[in-house]
């Protein structure tokens, strides 16, 4: 019996919140970060370990200070110049990944999705960004993004963030006075939605909700409808144009906008405690840098690896560990546009095995629901063993949860991360590091080296 297998066996008698999980000495042996003392020396010198993590992007200048702290304020990378698109992008292809896969796009439907090399993405997002311009979007302008879980919306995230614009995504389940109410918010020039949105066989009237949900607003000049389904849907004479008649004839090219570091890079709403959605607000410098951090700590990425984040981009979740941070660092990222129980039960993991997947970052009430129906109904006769990470988002895990993602998703073999953070941090604060952090379920575990975690009272 091996020392894991040892462990295992005396792990099994214990209740599952009592249970303890050092790191697997291959996972260990490989990790990017081995070294138990990098909190002591993150703590030692903060800004000097944040600004090591600004260095590995691409700047078009360099900042002249790290942190500028003002309680509650904080500006990070000051005067610094940067573009968010180019460091997904172009950044890589100069890299030499051109050819490889950036985005995998899983439809609905089994057998109807593509993927996109870098190189590939690059020139799809340069047209949408022509597109944006010609429509008179310009720097600091807010785009409106009502899409369902398609390609054209990681596209179009990426082609405001290369002009300067700002994003608002607005999660596609949302009501039209949801819409709304974001679109007011943010005075949105532009708004680009779908004809219809298929999920799980059954089909959303967006553009219908869209129009609905524009009725009432000035700020939206143009309408930009993507032919998902091809469905015939009502256009706005002088208002709404197809997606491809505009982006088609684009070229290919597009230079990236200077972006200070404290601009904006998009704003998303938080449904937050107060009965109206808050506006947070999330800038170019920090954000990136801590994004680029934690997926290459927190998820371990290593070249090869084809990540999936099962959220939707219309959370913080699918905006960080969905789209930037994948591609950050250079990535495969997985996009899936269905549920994970149609037109199978066990759909997800049939997605796994299909895409090599090898990451899975997943929230606790997904497993809860694979539980209730059982292994055989869950995850049947997938081949799941690509997988080599796992992870928990979006909420508490409960120990009884996080035993049962370890040992059937996880082979019991894989470290199972889980993470704390919230819309208003836009990235990881707490979670275990895989290679370091002895695991315990239903813990996140410790603040990421560089972050000071304190209770406060009123």
């Amino acid at each position: 019996m091996s020392e894991q297998e040892r462990q295992q066996h005396q792990q099994a008698d214990l209740d599952p919140g009592e249970r303890r999980y050092p790191p697997p000495s291959d996972f260990a042996q490989n990790a990017n970060i081995q070294d138990p003392q990098i909190w002591q020396k993150a703590a030692d010198d903060p800004e000097g370990f944040w600004e090591s993590w600004a260095e590995q992007l691409h700047w078009f200048e360099k900042w002249d200070q790290v942190m500028d702290w003002n309680p509650p304020h904080v500006k990070w990378f000051t005067n610094g110049k940067i573009n968010a698109a180019y460091n997904c992008l172009d950044y890589h292809i100069e890299q030499g990944r051109g050819d490889k896969t950036a985005l995998i796009w899983e439809a609905d439907e089994p057998g109807q999705g593509k993927s996109y090399t870098y190189n590939e993405l690059l020139a799809e997002v340069n047209k949408a960004a022509n597109m944006l311009k010609d429509l008179g979007v310009e720097p600091d302008d807010a785009v409106g993004i009502y899409l369902p879980m398609i390609p054209e919306l990681v596209i179009s995230m990426l082609a405001c963030a290369r002009i300067g614009a700002i994003h608002s995504v607005v999660f596609s389940a949302f009501a039209p006075p949801q819409l709304q109410e974001r679109m007011e918010d943010a005075q949105a020039k532009v708004l680009i939605t779908a004809d219809t949105a298929p999920r799980g066989g059954q089909q959303t009237p967006l553009k219908e909700n869209a129009d609905e949900g524009l009725q009432e607003n000035e700020s939206v000049q143009t309408v930009v409808v993507v032919r998902r389904t091809g469905e015939d849907v009502p256009m706005t004479e002088g208002r709404d144009q197809y997606w491809d008649e505009l982006v088609d004839n684009q070229s290919d090219e597009c230079e990236p906008e200077q972006r200070d570091s404290e601009d904006i890079l998009f704003v998303l709403y938080s449904s937050g405690s107060t009965g109206k959605p808050k506006g947070i607000i999330h800038t170019h410098g920090g954000y990136l840098a801590q994004l680029k951090a934690t997926q290459m700590w927190v998820m371990d990425h290593k070249e090869d690896d084809v990540f999936w984040c099962t959220a939707d981009i219309g959370w913080i979740t699918g905006h960080s560990y969905l789209v930037y941070a994948p591609l950050l660092v250079g990535g495969t990222t997985l996009q899936f546009e269905g549920t994970p129980t149609y037109p199978e039960s066990n759909r997800w993991f049939q997605v796994v095995e299909q895409h090599g997947v090898t990451q899975f970052y997943t929230a606790p009430t997904a497993v809860r629901s694979f539980m209730q129906v059982g292994v055989e109904e869950a995850i049947g006769d997938a081949d799941i063993s690509s997988i080599r990470w796992i992870g928990s988002v979006g909420e508490p895990i409960n120990p009884a949860a996080w035993a049962w993602m370890h040992e059937v998703i996880g082979r019991n073999e894989c470290p199972l991360v889980d993470t704390w953070w919230q819309t208003e941090t836009g990235a990881v604060m707490i979670a275990p590091l895989p290679g370091i952090s002895t695991l315990v379920p239903g813990s996140a575990c410790e603040p990421f080296p560089g972050i000071f975690l304190d209770l406060w009272d009123e």
